[in-house]
């Protein structure tokens, strides 16, 4: 969980930080394998950096493990990070049960929401994956492609195309405004500007956006190009969440 056997292997627990002591003690659950695992706040001592890397890790232990655990946090973004469920209890009184996506998305009561906070909007994109079907398509030409077969296909609708090699294997993007002259495709092709996996959420994809300040994402599963979200497909994804809950109630 986070620290060197080489270096901490030998060591007590009085030579270790509280943080570290802690995570000596998720190890240590994990290790006993047992069929249900209670864990109290295993990372509230735990600087926010290094308990964002353990979450991850926890992750994919359990990913792997396959465990029930019964997680106990006062951390509404770390529950909803972590559980595939969550139990909103308010003085011994059970105010929510529901999966992360369901709560967000319809909070049961006025102390939900408030525990939710303002920005429950964005964490709805968190816990909300990348449909590959809702993607859009644009053009796509070969890296070996002439220019002028490239420009056939930009019109109003895309001002740019979708660069692959020839195992399909995404290359980059080719502008309208940089298509002109002969060649091929690949001499003009720049590397996308934002891209993100097939397996990320929505929030993944819509840092990218941001932080590169791209008008688009690209989409990529393994080595393969599989679309291009751009912000309205972000508002059509978010709009789908509440009728498929929904639909998924008995």
């Amino acid at each position: 969980m986070g620290l060197d056997p080489k270096q901490f292997a030998r060591r007590y627990p009085h030579q270790l930080s509280g943080g570290q002591r802690q995570r000596v003690g998720v190890a240590r659950a994990l290790g006993a394998d047992p069929p249900i695992l209670l864990m109290d706040e295993p990372f509230g001592a735990i600087d926010r950096i290094a308990r964002e890397r353990l979450q991850n890790e926890f992750l994919r232990i359990q990913r792997e493990v396959r465990k029930t655990v019964i997680f106990v946090t006062h951390d509404i973004d770390e529950a909803i990070k972590l559980g595939d469920r969550i139990a909103i209890m308010n003085v011994g009184r059970l105010e929510q049960y529901d999966t992360p996506a369901a709560i967000l998305a319809k909070p049961a009561s006025d102390l939900v929401i408030d525990l939710l906070g303002p920005d429950r909007g964005l964490k709805r994109l968190s816990v909300t994956p990348i449909d590959l079907n809702a993607l859009e398509r644009p053009p796509v030409v070969h890296s070996d492609d002439s220019l002028s077969d490239a420009r056939r296909l930009l019109n109003s609708q895309w001002n740019r195309v979708i660069v692959v090699d020839r195992n399909g294997k995404p290359v980059g993007e080719l502008i309208k405004d940089e298509a002109d002259g002969d060649g091929p495709v690949a001499d003009r092709a720049r590397p996308f500007d934002a891209i993100v996996g097939a397996d990320r959420t929505l929030y993944d994809a819509f840092s990218q956006m941001l932080i590169h300040q791209a008008t688009w994402v690209a989409v990529v599963d393994g080595d393969q190009f599989r679309g291009v979200l751009t912000p309205e497909s972000f508002v059509a994804a978010i709009q789908r969440v509440p009728a498929e809950l929904e639909g998924a109630r008995p």
